[in-house]
């Protein structure tokens, strides 16, 4: 997905609510000029994941760190977790316990410190409430679970903390459901917002439900030039994906792998894109959209 300029004014005004309380204006006036030079020469097909890897890399430059949201991530962490008990029930009481699962997961989403100004858990929480009367698209559905077939690879690419407890219960969903489906969760290489990495995964358990590995870089998505040998080879050889988050619809859209994308579309971008109102669901594979 190329970049948009509201993507970038977007990046632009999220570093500078970063450094309001800056008094060094030359320091500062300096990183900004470095940060436009930076995307007045990048590449057209730039996403907005990729650009903030590289502004965060100049950042270091000039400020020798980078937020790493420790306390927010693991405070929606623990909140997930405290509610994991009662939402699997939820989802096993329900009528197609998959499916729910997937609306469960989906809306998890919503914790995202990079595409909101605020997270408001109770937000959250109505969202979690609503996720068990939401709609997914029944042909997409359909052709998922019908690849969902005995010795078939999975990967499935997280994207935040806390909304990977929703994660954690759909991959055990799918697992009791196709028990011979092998899976593999694919979390970020390096802290970024507030997205998952390996340490995260462990701290929610996720790994105790399926094979986890990092993907070798600190892009808020999954940017394929970037990835390890090791997750770009679980990507190859999958046979069909669950993408997580607007991140990884911005980094992956168009590669042409078999992906089902699962977000809330949470920017005006995704909204207008998706014609959707603002935290609707959106599960859709990468050949109809």
């Amino acid at each position: 997905m190329n970049l948009s300029a509201r993507c970038i004014c977007c990046l632009i005004r999220g570093q500078e609510n970063m450094l309001k309380e800056e008094r060094d204006d030359a320091r500062k006036s300096a990183y900004f000029k470095a940060i436009m030079k930076m995307i007045g020469n990048c590449e057209e097909e730039c996403s907005a994941p990729v650009l903030l890897s590289r502004i965060n890399e100049i950042k270091r430059g000039y400020y020798g760190e980078v937020p790493e949201y420790r306390e927010e991530k693991e405070r929606f962490n623990r909140l997930m977790l405290s509610l994991a008990n009662k939402i699997e029930e939820e989802i096993l009481k329900s009528q197609d316990p998959l499916a729910a699962a997937i609306r469960y997961a989906r809306a998890g989403n919503y914790i995202d410190f990079g595409a909101l100004p605020e997270v408001k858990e109770e937000l959250l929480l109505e969202l979690l409430e609503k996720a068990g009367k939401d709609e997914l698209e029944e042909e997409t559905y359909r052709r998922f679970r019908a690849e969902l077939k005995p010795g078939n690879r999975l990967v499935y690419l997280t994207d935040n903390c806390g909304e990977i407890v929703m994660d954690k219960l759909l991959v055990r969903e799918l697992k009791r459901s196709f028990p011979d489906l092998a899976v593999t969760v694919i979390v970020r290489g390096a802290p970024v917002l507030n997205d998952a990495t390996l340490e995260d995964a462990e701290f929610v358990g996720l790994d105790r439900e399926a094979k986890v590995i990092g993907n070798g870089n600190d892009v808020a998505g999954t940017y394929l030039a970037a990835l390890s040998w090791e997750a770009k080879e679980e990507l190859e050889q999958a046979d069909l994906i669950i993408a997580k988050g607007q991140g990884n619809f911005e980094t992956l859209k168009g590669c042409g792998l078999n992906i089902y994308y699962l977000f809330l579309c949470k920017c005006e971008l995704f909204v207008e894109r998706f014609g959707m109102e603002q935290y609707k669901g959106v599960f859709v594979n990468e050949k109809n959209c």
